[in-house]
């Protein structure tokens, strides 16, 4: 109960959140950001028997040594440092993250995200972390970050995606994390569904697959607690528009006409303005998707309420010149290192909670 007490006052005093929204002047909002960032084949350098992670190692290919893997480090935590606004000058209170190797990585990169708020003057966030060791062949996973100022995690369940007709098909679990976010019930379902190898429309069908599998967690949340806000989010290696997206998970482009037990997209709007999280031959794509359950939509008694959301393409995570301007600076390219950040922008989105 202490944390009850506690946590709007600790909330309002470090995001600075007595904040009005436009069509309702009177009412005052705590903010919280949930964030999400594929970081790009996030490996160490320990070749580890059984996974296909060699390239990732110095004797490997990419030559993946100590200092380049430091930079990466060093980089990415920059990245997640820049994910504060105005409005959330302490960071996201949640952040999923996908291609991380192991809990070592998420470890150091946690660490390192700390040491570059110091040495820019800034408190500690003090993330924490939930992590499932996944079966990928490649030996990488999804996780979670968060900020215990803002989100209790109360229970973790890893659910694997199998597909009857192909029994030796292996991928990322999905991470469903489930608490309190500002003292309301919140389930993050994180994901990193299959590739589009073998062409888009070939590998289609595992993609639908994960959705389904996405919508059934959910449905499985709303029969234990109808009112829970759920926020499934990943690398989903389609589009808003595409079927996994729009209807095997059954996530709808317009907020009129999204139902409390169903899933609004904010990120279809951004798409169809142009703007996406990775490129590829000038087409560019918003695999990077956090989607919102119906019942944060419509801000009901008690919830949370979606405000908004934004792709993060800051000028320092762009490539500055050449054919691939303005795309996500990467690690590698061409299989010469770049120092980058990763094949993706991180995308986030701003959930609302009234204050009395």
């Amino acid at each position: 109960m202490r944390k009850i007490i506690l946590l709007p006052v600790i909330i309002m005093l470090a995001a600075a959140v007595a904040f009005s929204q436009d069509n309702a002047p009177e009412k005052k909002y705590i903010v919280a950001g949930v964030a999400f960032y594929n970081l790009e084949n996030l490996f160490d350098t320990i070749n580890d028997n059984g996974k296909y992670d060699y390239e990732f190692t110095p004797e490997g290919p990419r030559m993946w040594t100590s200092e380049r893997y430091w930079k990466k480090i060093g980089n990415l935590s920059r990245a997640i440092t820049s994910l504060s606004t105005p409005e959330t000058p302490v960071g996201p209170a949640v952040i999923g993250i996908s291609e991380v190797e192991n809990l070592g990585v998420v470890e150091d990169l946690v660490s390192a995200v700390d040491s570059t708020l110091k040495a820019q003057g800034r408190e500690p966030w003090g993330l924490r972390i939930v992590h499932h060791d996944s079966p990928d062949l490649r030996g990488i996973d999804v996780a979670l970050l968060y900020n215990p100022l803002f989100f209790e995690v109360g229970n973790v369940v890893p659910h694997r995606l199998v597909i009857p007709d192909d029994p030796d098909f292996i991928t990322r679990d999905q991470l469903c994390v489930s608490g309190s976010l500002l003292d309301v019930p919140v389930s993050f379902i994180v994901n990193h569904w299959p590739s589009r190898l073998g062409g888009q429309a070939e590998s289609s069908p595992l993609r639908e697959a994960a959705g389904r599998l996405s919508r059934c967690i959910a449905d499985s949340l709303w029969r234990v607690n109808p009112d829970q806000g759920i926020v499934m989010m990943g690398d989903l290696n389609d589009d808003p528009f595409d079927k996994s997206c729009a209807e095997s998970f059954g996530a709808v482009r317009d907020q009129d006409k999204v139902t409390a037990h169903g899933f609004y997209n904010p990120f279809w709007y951004i798409l169809d303005n142009g703007v996406g999280t990775l490129c590829y031959k000038g087409v560019w794509n918003l695999f990077d998707q956090i989607i919102v359950s119906g019942n944060l939509v419509q801000g009901l008694d008690g919830q949370l309420q979606y405000w908004k959301c934004t792709v993060i393409n800051k000028p320092f995570l762009r490539t500055k010149t050449g054919v691939y301007k303005n795309y996500p600076k990467r690690t590698y390219a061409g299989g010469r290192f770049l120092n980058g950040y990763s094949d993706h922008f991180p995308t986030q989105i701003f959930l609302l909670r009234s204050v009395d």
